[in-house]
């Protein structure tokens, strides 16, 4: 990923934002039949391995874990806020018409060593975790013991449980920072207006 320094991501506790407020990542492999990518939620832990661990599941008919095994590098995208970016939006475009449209936006790449778990154990805790953390805004959350302890144990034989020892995790957040401050902030006050909360947020406090 081509990250000029004014936009680089070098706080590993904004790194870690992004991942956990936008868990779906996609996972890239490469394989005999060359690039592919799943689009998986993951839960994030940063506290373990050196430099945190991704933990997910797949449906045993992806072939995923068998052409994966464990050991195989990987790379896992993960996408924060992102929005076109109109030239208008910008007080200096008015006077002298020199801007052009552009796209913000704010990702991750995790580089990591992937493992397999086909273990009902581990996917019966993966579920359990991912499920208490995005169902939790609900009045009565969702948790396995909802349903009939056959219909789950049926539904977990069908996952398998991946892991990601991650090595290496980069940032982007590409957010006007190359721009003069006032058509930032516009640029920022459009987006907001346009329902684009959390990238004008990031906008206004990008330093």
């Amino acid at each position: 990923m081509y990250i000029p320094a004014h936009f680089a991501i070098t706080d590993p506790a904004e790194l870690h934002r992004i991942v956990r407020e936008h868990p779906l990542g996609a996972l890239v492999t490469h394989g005999d039949s060359g690039l592919d990518a799943d689009h998986i939620p993951f839960e994030f832990d940063p506290a373990t391995g050196a430099l945190g661990t991704l933990t997910a599941h797949v449906a045993r008919a992806n072939t995923l874990w068998q052409r994966c095994p464990s050991g195989t590098p990987v790379m896992v995208v993960f996408r924060g806020a992102q929005a076109y970016i109109s030239p208008n939006w910008y007080p200096s475009k008015h006077e002298a018409h020199r801007q052009v449209p552009t796209w913000n936006y704010e990702v991750v790449h995790a580089h990591g060593t992937l493992t397999v778990h086909d273990d009902e154990r581990f996917v019966r805790g993966v579920v359990a975790r991912l499920t208490r953390q995005h169902d939790a805004a609900e009045p009565k959350p969702w948790k396995m013991t909802d349903s009939e302890p056959e219909f789950i144990d049926a539904m977990l034989r069908n996952i398998v449980g991946i892991q990601i020892a991650v090595t290496s995790l980069v940032g982007k957040s590409k957010l006007s920072q190359n721009k003069e401050m006032r058509d930032r902030l516009s640029a920022a006050d459009a987006l907001a207006l346009r329902g684009h909360d959390e990238l004008a947020r990031a906008m206004r406090g990008a330093p």
